[in-house]
Order: C-alpha cells, then structure tokens, then sequence
C-alpha cells in the first residue's frame, strides 16, 4: 500500500533566524581591527544589531601580514533560503595615514551604476544600515585604544559575483557582485520585507532612469512574455512585483509613474480580476464561482459554466475557455485587473493588463484604462 509520508516542514515559530550579511561584515571588521590593533587573532567576537540585541560570530580564519588583517565568517541564515547562506564574508582592515575611516567593498561587493538606490553611484553597494553599524564599531574600538591613524576596511565576499547572478541587483545596476544588506542584523525565515525592499528599489531605479512606463509580472516566465511584447521598454521598466500587486501599484503612485502594465498568466492574475491585491495562494484561493460568472457575461453555455465551477485550477479554466475561441471571456478579466488596479491607487494612472498562456500565446488584453466603467467592472 502507498502510504504519503508527512511533511517535515517546520512550524514558523520553530524556524531559526539567521544573520545578514551587514552583520557579518560588522563582526568581522570588529575582528580584523582587534586583531591588527593586539596582534592577537580573535576567534569570536560580539557586536550589538540594530534589532536591539548582542550576536556572537565565529572567525573561521585570520590572516595577518606587515600590512593588514583579513578576517573571516560564515554568513548563516538560518532556516531563510538565503543565496547568500553559507557564503565567506570578509573584512580586511590595515591602518592608513590618511584620518578618519574608509569603508568601501573589494572582490564580490557589487558597485552601484544606476541611480535611485540609498547608495550613492560609483560607491560599494554597501548600504546605509550596515555601513552605521561597521564605522560605529571601528569608532568604539578607535576610542577604546586611543588609535590616531586611519582606518581602511574593504568588505569582500568571494563567491558574490557568481552568487548576485542569482539576485535582482544586475536589474537595479549594482554590477560585480552582492550588496551588503539588513535593516535589523537577523534575517526573518522566509520574510517578505526583503522581497518588498527589493521592489520599491527597483521602482526608484526606474524613476530615476526615466522610465514613465513600468510592466509588473508576478515572476521570471510572465517577464519574458512582457518583454516580447514590450521590446522598446529599457531593462529598468520591468518590475517582478511577485505576489505583491497592491504594495507595488501604490509604490508606483507613490513615485508619480503614469503609466502601468500587468502581464500575467490564469493562476494569479484571475485573482487579481477578482480585486485580491495579495495574490499568494494564502491569501487569495481561486473563486471558480466568480470565474464562472464571468464566462457567462462572456457568453458561455450553462455546461461551461458547470465545468469551470467544477476546475481544479485557474489554468485549467484558462484551458477550457481558450479551447472555446472566447477571447471576450480573458478580454473582461483583463479590464477588471486594470479596474481594481486603478480603484487601489485611487485614480490618475493608467493600467494596461495581458493574460498569457503557459505557453506564451496571448489570450487577451486591454491597453491604457484610466476610468473605471462601472457598467462592466464585475465584483462578484
């Protein structure tokens, strides 16, 4: 007999928090600059994060010449499916003539070309948390040991470069590898505030390079459809909002970007026809009695209607109706996306919408909305 074996999935209150690796950077730094300072190399040393708590870090390794002291951690994120888990993050700390302390980012520190970033162009992708938090902790040990010299730090992650190719930074300008990052010093187990940040950086980036239209898909596959059809828009004017259609649209009002497009597939966007502005799985299940009802304003036979009331999947709805030829069915869904869009942001925008298939096909669309009929906007 088979038997399905239980989901070893743990509890989110069980999951173990982990590090940024602006606090990696910051206990290293602490360590190097100890190190150089005493002579002594430190196997552990305790900084203070932003969250208001001390955190203890290992030095895996300490290399100490005439010149300066590189020191070593592990970066650990715990139970978050963190790319940067497990990744060397390093200090190198030497004494200059030079007064006062000089922060910048060495081999797989990504450098910022495009602006709209917290981070100044042309400097390390360090950002403004992390960079607090490392020249506090050379200042205290500065004060400490009465130092007068200068203090250099450059912040390395060895395997950053490869490891960014997996991140949005080549999208948002930051190029040769990761940027140090964290606003508390612990990561949250598959917390939404990095993803969220990640999106209003893209929105400024676009801002500032000029972009007065910008195409929102909900991940990787809807983004190639978008840019097939929108080939003249720059690389900045494309937005992975993910889930978070609502948080994104208003950033986009926020920044006073006149001009939006949502490209999309069944799955998520018939949620987002139905007004949900959260489209994760969570929070918005599919209504295969609203989808029925928009096929039978779009024409469909009453057997349709029960078939699709009947579906497993919104995919499998998109199936039926595309069989159909019922391009009017998909066209009805795109206006209520643009409508519920526009009543979100409370007007002065307008929102396109494009439903694709799996495959690629188009299967309808709607272009530049700004007023909501209310005659054909259907709620359920």
């Amino acid at each position: 007999m088979n038997v399905q074996k239980k989901s070893n999935k743990k509890d989110p209150k069980d999951m173990r928090y982990g590090y940024t690796t602006g606090a990696c950077a910051t206990a290293t730094t602490k360590a190097a600059l100890l190190a150089l300072i005493t002579n002594e190399p430190q196997r552990q040393v305790t900084i203070y994060l932003p969250v208001g708590q001390f955190a203890t870090f290992q030095i895996t390794e300490t290399v100490i010449t005439s010149e300066k002291v590189s020191c070593v951690t592990i970066k650990d994120a715990g139970d978050d499916p963190d790319v940067t888990h497990l990744a060397k993050i390093v200090s190198s700390v030497r004494f200059v003539e030079k007064p006062g302390i000089h922060l910048d980012g060495g081999i797989g520190v990504g450098r910022v070309t495009k602006p709209g970033l917290p981070v100044a162009v042309g400097e390390a992708a360090i950002n403004p948390v992390p960079r607090k938090m490392i020249l506090e902790v050379v200042q205290e040990l500065i004060d400490t040991y009465h130092i007068e010299k200068g203090i250099e730090v450059v912040i390395s992650v060895p395997d950053g470069e490869e490891l960014a190719k997996k991140t949005l930074n080549g999208r948002l300008g930051i190029v040769g590898g990761i940027s140090i990052l964290g606003t508390r010093g612990t990561v949250v187990p598959f917390s939404n505030s990095a993803y969220m940040a990640s999106i209003v950086q893209a929105i400024s980036v676009a801002k500032e390079a000029g972009c007065t239209h910008l195409v929102l898909t909900t991940g990787g596959r809807s983004e190639k459809f978008a840019m097939k059809q929108y080939p003249d828009l720059p690389e900045e004017a494309f937005i992975e909002m993910g889930d978070f259609a609502g948080f994104t649209l208003k950033h986009i009002k926020k920044k006073q970007i006149p001009n939006v497009s949502l490209v999309g597939m069944m799955g998520k966007f018939s949620k987002l026809a139905q007004g949900n502005m959260m489209l994760h799985s969570k929070s918005a299940p599919v209504n295969f009695v609203f989808l029925a009802e928009m096929a039978k304003r779009a024409g469909a036979a009453e057997e349709i209607q029960e078939l699709i009331k009947q579906a497993n999947t919104a995919s499998q709805v998109g199936e039926i109706m595309k069989e159909l030829n019922n391009t009017a069915f998909f066209e009805s869904l795109c206006r209520n996306c643009s409508y519920h869009a526009i009543s979100h942001v409370k007007g002065d925008i307008s929102v396109s919408t494009a439903f694709y298939s799996m495959s690629g096909e188009c299967l309808g669309k709607v272009e530049h909305l700004d007023t909501i009929n209310e005659n054909d906007w259907y709620r359920g």
